[in-house]
């Protein structure tokens, strides 16, 4: 197989990078995907530096086996915290999330910025690194979501109980008087339409456009994209019992084929 045949993969804690995979779909239409969700390991968010390294390297190796010709880690803690050493490890492109920032200070009127991630990706390295760069001009406030990837996991974002926890959360956004919401998560997506009712004057940015967009050209750069018109085949994966969610995210889209599997 050569390297415009082969699939691209992507990985993420669960079934939240779909939202990206979503993007990806749209802008490289006759490519193939295989999609990871390590919803068994579900939320990476909570989990130390070093397990969510573990993790990153266990999801990187499987869709290596299958031999992928580059690799989106379709999650903003696995990129902030692994991404270098991916990028170190193993010969092959690799696109990561990034909450939104630049974008966001290039839309915001009023320089106050809300940020909703999780205490992974708030806590990195990297996150400070880049947030450093905008607090100059920028007013940033930070909040990390409790029980969001859980509640998109488990397909229970519609409940009275989710959306009182979510109304609380976001109550310091309205208090920071913010004009944009980075989502620093790509689960969050899941939730936009109950943001953007409680937040009705907030723009909310997320990062799958820009992902893709990045992806696409990679592929161009590295001469990997498919560049024949071919049916596009995407193949997700997930090794906890929530194909229900999977099958309901999916259901207009008949070709993409959701399985279990243990990884």
């Amino acid at each position: 197989m050569s390297l415009k045949d082969s699939p691209i993969g992507i990985f993420d804690s669960g079934v939240g990078g779909t939202s990206i995979l979503k993007e990806l779909m749209a802008v490289l239409p006759h490519e193939r995907f295989i999609y990871l969700a390590d919803s068994k390991n579900a939320p990476y968010g909570v989990k130390s530096v070093d397990q969510i390294i573990e993790l990153s390297h266990k999801n990187t190796r499987h869709l290596m086996a299958q031999d992928v010709k580059l690799i989106v880690a379709a999650c903003n803690t696995a990129t902030t915290n692994a991404i270098r050493e991916l990028r170190r490890d193993y010969d092959l492109p690799f696109i990561g999330i990034e909450p939104a920032i630049k974008p966001a200070a290039i839309q915001t009127l009023t320089n106050k910025i809300g940020i909703l991630a999780t205490k992974g990706t708030l806590s990195s390295a990297l996150f400070e690194k880049t947030s450093e760069l905008f607090k100059k001009h920028l007013t940033l406030t930070e909040v990390e979501g409790i029980g969001i990837v859980e509640a998109v996991e488990n397909g229970t974002t519609e409940t009275p109980r989710f959306i009182e926890s979510l109304t609380d959360q976001i109550k310091i956004f309205k208090a920071a008087d913010i004009d944009c919401l980075v989502l620093g998560c790509t689960h969050y997506p899941f939730i936009r339409k109950h943001l953007s009712l409680l937040l009705p004057d907030v723009k909310i940015i997320d990062s799958g456009y820009a992902v893709a967009q990045q992806t696409k050209k990679i592929l161009k750069d590295s001469q990997r994209i498919q560049d024949k018109p071919k049916k596009q085949i995407v193949d997700v994966y997930t090794n906890a019992n929530n194909l229900n969610v999977l099958n309901s995210i999916f259901k207009e889209q008949p070709f993409v084929s959701c399985q279990y599997l243990d990884f």
